[in-house]
């Protein structure tokens, strides 16, 4: 069976944001980077080349697939910031129904900036995902 392709990297994640080019976005990515780091108690690892993340977490298929991916994190893409690991906990969609303007795809948060959203209500999204998404079990049919 074919192993992820998204993996924890030894690459720094603070010199990944600073070669961010939109300074919107670079600026956005290191106050989430702070949030995330702050809820979770945990150093941001940068997970393929893209994605900064804070934990993990493992799953299994039915079929055999296993894997790990990252807990909670994010990543400052050129249209959004999308943050992973938000959406799925039992109580999300209370809390995305006040955060203010964004969309979702997928397990995936995408925010135009942080000035559009309300960061209280993210960091009580970021706290609940982080919780759910490493006690939960990851078993799936």
């Amino acid at each position: 069976m074919a192993a992820n392709k998204t993996r924890p990297s030894t690459a720094d994640p603070i010199a990944f944001l600073n070669d961010v080019t939109n300074e919107r976005r670079r600026n956005d990515g290191f106050a989430v980077l702070r949030m995330m780091q702050s809820i979770t108690k945990l150093d941001p690892v940068l997970w393929g080349p893209s994605m900064i993340g804070f934990g993990q977490y493992s799953y299994k298929y039915a079929s055999g697939r296993e894997g790990d991916a990252l807990a909670v994190g994010f990543s400052p893409r050129s249209d959004a910031l999308a943050l992973y690991g938000l959406t799925i906990a039992p109580g999300a969609e209370d809390l995305l129904a006040r955060l203010g303007r964004h969309r979702t795809g997928a397990a995936c948060l995408y925010i135009p900036s942080l000035a559009e959203v309300d960061t209280e209500v993210l960091q009580e999204l970021i706290r609940l995902g982080h919780t759910y998404m490493t006690t939960a079990d990851f078993t799936l049919g």
